[in-house]
């Protein structure tokens, strides 16, 4: 029998494990998210089922069924620096749920196998690369070009891996996990303010957005501070920092989010005007087209500020870009379906953040998402939070949708006799 009110109690016992008043501290590669995955493991003691770690580090826990076709449930449990209590690892707990309830209603013997993966460094949080194992999965990984990573301490994320079982260059070798994928399914708080302002508990995410990243320079003219006349300086923060409104136009016409998260300036001094000036632009849309128009008009907008403080064009250097991943369009019905049998009435948005199901979905993988309501729309931060009654829907709901995700891959890819039963439940 499903018991969401367990899936709330571990959550809390993890919590009380490797959280402190700082908030949570499951950082991938790290003692504490190596006992959080302990702990998890074991969890698994009595149920039916096999567990082991792939090439990436990914943690993989299997019920067998009659088909070999199966249903993927994921999320990870590492965390951000002093992170939330939910993010990421509610996931992992409300699968392990849906799993326990499978292996008792069938016996241990489900009709489609049936598969839980704690991803391994979704956040990225120590060495700045995230969907790490779920990339490896992928495989759209490039070992090579990770090999020079570090953290704030210097310490090499190749030897950090290597600490935990894990050899960067045989990574890719977690491919091999997708043999006789069908679907897979993700449970995560939302981490924005839709759901909580329209005052729903659950949505279906119907894709995660493209990402633009990139570094933007403009180069002026190192000069006195005191000597310079203003009509006299090429200020190059001048034309950076006209950037800060300018992309608040730039999604008014278009949508979507773009974001400056950083600015650094040279030589960095208060007698000084800035000779260069880098910064950070992240932008993200649900549409490839419109997202492309992002990453345009921002071009257009800062050779033209540079023009006007009489600087040379600024250079752009790509940090990184995912295309926008739509998820499955059936599966989204029946997440859809799932949310209005639990909660009465359901809501579709797209997610800002990447989770690995963007990485799942790329493998080509039917996918789909479930969203639960983020109190104060806050996340990555310690005062993340979730009303428990909307968590213990949360469970509900994906469990049943589980149950659907096992009858759609049946008729997708054929079932015996006698596995869908006149109820509709498989069996």
């Amino acid at each position: 029998m499903l018991n969401p009110e367990r899936t709330l109690a571990e959550l809390k016992e993890l919590r009380d494990l490797t959280a402190d008043e700082n908030g949570a501290w499951r950082v991938a590669w790290t003692d504490t998210w190596l006992k959080a995955r302990a702990w998890f493991n074991e969890k698994l003691r009595g149920l039916p089922v096999e567990q082991h770690y792939d090439a990436a580090g990914n943690n993989w826990v299997t019920l067998k069924g009659e088909s070999e076709r199966a249903l993927l449930i994921g999320g990870h449990l590492d965390s951000v620096p002093g992170g939330g209590w939910l993010d990421g690892c509610l996931n992992v707990l409300a699968g392990l749920e849906v799993l326990r309830r499978i292996a008792e209603e069938y016996d241990g013997r489900p009709p489609v196998t049936v598969r839980l993966v704690d991803w391994a460094d979704e956040e990225g949080a120590r060495f700045g690369r995230s969907l790490l194992g779920s990339s490896a999965f992928s495989g759209t990984l490039e070992p090579e070009a990770e090999k020079d990573r570090t953290d704030k301490d210097g310490i090499r994320l190749e030897d950090a891996l290597r600490r935990c079982g894990v050899e960067l260059g045989r990574m890719l070798e977690a491919q091999k996990e997708r043999e006789n994928a069908a679907a897979y399914l993700e449970l995560h708080i939302e981490q924005g303010p839709v759901l909580l302002d329209l005052g729903l508990p659950l949505g279906v995410v119907l894709g995660t957005f493209g990402v633009e990243r990139h570094a933007i320079t403009f180069r002026g003219q190192a000069a006195h501070s005191g000597s310079t006349p203003m009509h006299r300086r090429k200020d190059a923060f001048l034309a950076a920092a006209k950037m800060a409104p300018e992309i608040y136009h730039i999604t008014d016409r278009n949508g979507g989010v773009c974001t400056i998260g950083s600015c650094l300036t040279k030589p960095g001094i208060v007698t000084s005007v800035v000779a260069e000036c880098t910064i950070t632009l992240d932008q993200r849309h649900l549409d490839a087209q419109a997202l492309a128009r992002l990453k345009f008009e921002a071009e257009k907008a800062s050779q033209r500020f540079a023009r006007e403080g009489g600087l040379p064009a600024p250079e752009w250097q790509t940090i990184w870009r995912i295309e926008p991943i739509l998820f499955h369009p059936e599966l989204i019905e029946l997440c859809d379906e799932a949310i209005r049998e639990v909660a009465g009435v359901s809501h579709r948005l797209p997610s800002g953040p990447l989770h690995d199901a963007a990485e799942v979905a790329r493998a080509g993988i039917p996918t789909v998402m479930m969203f639960v309501q983020s109190l104060h729309g806050i996340s990555h931060n310690k005062i993340e939070d979730t009303r428990e009654e909307h968590l213990e829907m949360a469970v509900r709901a994906l469990d049943r949708l589980a149950d659907k995700a096992m009858r759609w891959i049946l008729k997708r890819h054929g079932s015996r006799e006698g596995i869908i039963g006149a109820d509709g439940r498989c069996e």
